[in-house]
């Protein structure tokens, strides 16, 4: 018997994601960072099959890969699909790709089936969501949407490198800060397809569920200075010991997260200074990550973190320092493409299943410019940032089903 063809297009997606995931930065690990050499390589592949689903494609000034099909007759308003194609450091091959790749096997079935669309299809390859290289996430999606702010091109690399030395090396060229891509008036909307990072869906037994909201984030450094010395002739009394004092403000951020939620706060990387057995810390540089559904219980309670975290810099004698990186609200997703999207999940799955995302993502950013929704897909274990991250091939073809639904939908309601 001969596969059904979106069958078929989810078998080439999941090659496609495997072929992907070995395009790193790190041998034996899977890393692709802000315009990094992997980042080129893994453009160049995607864009061959961009073109392959008869979009045009080019490379933006941030460096973002898109592929556009034009629609009927000029003018007509633009759909928005895509995602991230950057990763953590030892990443899975799902996240980011999976919204990158499932719109161009699902353009391609349309195509083949000769499905008119009274509209123009733009597919987004992101070139910076995770915030590896520079602390700081959505580079991409912020210069699609003409976002990037002076303050973003001054933040440095592990190297010392700026945003604006990256990408003005990038396009020997100089760099001045992008517009908009499209003024929010020729846009229908975005539609980000991304597996879960998360239990619940795997719980409901569904392969896919319909995100109703995405919860605030705050990212930023806290710098704790004392004084290095000696680990052997330095009292412990007369110690200004800066990563003890770290760590205690480690352990209160997640004393209160626990206390608070659906509140989570999280400390993900310290940087020790000057990082010898023998001698005393004597600077500090952890980063913090705090989220909420609700902004204002997120402010309060990075406020009392950051209260917590002078009290104990002044007990301990040390100075302390908070430099945020990145600050985004709370974000509701649209209640027509929702619904549109929530009514495509249930002639596919039948059940109907809705979600609040604890993770940002692209949309969180892409809602200053058009309205935008989001579907999930059930991963295994909840586990994501992970070199087992998985989701499974018929999930992924639930979803891939799910989006042709959706886009002829769309179709049938702006015709």
């Amino acid at each position: 018997m001969t596969p059904d063809p979106l069958t078929r297009a989810t078998q080439r997606l999941v090659r496609r994601l495997d072929e992907l995931g070995r395009i790193s930065d790190e041998p034996r690990k899977l890393t692709r960072t802000f315009l990094s050499p992997a980042m080129r390589r893994a453009n160049t592949l995607v864009d061959w099959w961009m073109r392959s689903a008869g979009l045009r494609t080019h490379v933006d000034a941030v460096g973002n890969l898109i592929g556009r099909r034009e629609g009927p007759r000029p003018g007509l308003k633009t759909l928005l699909l895509g995602s991230h194609l950057d990763t953590v450091r030892d990443a899975g091959r799902f996240d980011g790709a999976l919204g990158v790749l499932l719109p161009l096997v699902a353009l391609a079935d349309l195509r083949r089936r000769a499905v008119a669309l009274p509209f123009a299809v733009e597919v987004i390859g992101f070139s910076e969501e995770e915030g590896v290289r520079f602390a700081s996430a959505y580079l991409g999606s912020k210069g699609y949407t003409g976002q990037v702010r002076a303050s973003d091109l001054r933040l440095r690399d592990a190297k010392g490198v700026t945003v604006r030395e990256a990408l003005e090396k990038r396009s020997r060229e100089g760099f001045s800060l992008p517009k908009p891509a499209h003024p929010r008036s020729s846009l229908l909307g975005y539609l980000e397809v991304h597996i879960e990072q998360g239990p619940v869906l795997e719980k409901k037994d569904l392969s896919v569920g319909v995100v109703s909201a995405i919860a605030g984030q705050t990212r930023g450094r806290l710098t704790l200075r004392g004084q290095a010395g000696h680990a052997g002739t330095t009292p412990m009394a007369l110690r200004r010991d800066a990563l003890a004092g770290a760590s205690e403000i480690v352990l209160l951020a997640e004393e209160l997260a626990r206390a608070s939620k659906p509140l989570v706060a999280t400390v993900g990387t310290l940087v020790i200074s000057p990082g010898a057995p023998n001698v005393i810390p004597g600077e500090i540089t952890l980063s913090l990550d705090v989220r909420h559904p609700h902004d204002a219980n997120r402010r309060a309670a990075l406020a009392k973190i950051l209260a917590a975290a002078e009290r104990v810099a002044r007990r301990r004698k040390l100075a302390c320092e908070w430099t945020p990186t990145q600050d985004n609200g709370a974000v509701a997703c649209s209640p027509e493409m929702t619904a549109l999207l929530a009514a495509s999940v249930r002639r596919v799955q039948k059940r109907p299943a809705e979600l609040v995302s604890g993770a940002g993502h692209d949309a969180v950013v892409m809602s200053a410019i058009t309205p935008v929704a989001m579907l999930f897909v059930r991963c295994r274990d909840g586990l994501s940032h992970h070199p087992d991250e998985f989701a499974s091939p018929a999930d992924i073809e639930v979803a891939l089903r799910v989006m042709v639904d959706f886009i002829e939908r769309l179709a049938r309601k702006h015709t």
